[in-house]
């Protein structure tokens, strides 16, 4: 019998659209054991692969899904949330002024100061030492250059780049609906 906490951390469920393509990639669609269960009794999901692991209540036992498709499909929003972690996302976790990862704020490229705007067009991530060098100059001022123009991205162009960054774990029953660009073994 597994122990609770073993189950919960490892058995999670990756969750397609009803086109079997992930709710999203970063953070990639899950659900946890129980709420996978749950959709699956409300009859709102099909499940397309299992786990070779149970749990039981007192009169019945469930083999848990590690991936199940939605039965009614989820239209994407058409514009993507302007959030921290879609624009860290957008900029590929680096700092868009001296390329270190890691550790990151944003920036307002022309400072609320002198008039700019909290849009993705204006807002960078940078790390905190750039950022304080910056502090509210212009960049000219403040000696530094960006990587690239802030853009406000696609849901596809965040996908795209969410590929690149894959989680810590990953079932192998999830392959065939992640990553379709990666190159095949021969």
């Amino acid at each position: 019998m597994l122990r609770k906490s073993q189950v919960q951390k490892d058995y999670s469920a990756l969750v397609l659209n009803a086109d079997h393509q992930p709710l999203s990639y970063l953070p990639l669609s899950l659900w946890s054991w129980q709420v996978a269960l749950k959709a699956v009794f409300l009859d709102r999901v099909n499940v397309i692969y299992e786990y070779n692991h149970v749990v039981r209540s007192p009169s019945t036992t469930f083999t848990l899904p590690s991936v199940i498709a939605l039965k009614e499909y989820i239209r994407p929003q058409k514009t993507v949330a302007f959030t921290r972690f879609n624009l860290f996302l957008r900029d590929e976790f680096t700092c868009q002024y001296c390329h270190k990862k890691g550790d990151l704020t944003f920036d307002h490229v022309k400072p609320i100061s002198m008039g700019g705007t909290t849009c993705w067009q204006n807002v960078v991530a940078a790390c905190h030492d750039c950022n304080f060098k910056k502090g509210s100059k212009s960049l000219q001022a403040a000696g530094l250059e960006l990587r690239k123009k802030p853009f406000e991205p696609s849901n596809q162009q965040l996908r795209n780049i969410g590929r690149k960054f894959p989680p810590n774990y990953l079932h192998e029953t999830w392959m065939d609906f992640l990553y379709w660009d990666t190159e095949l073994e021969g």
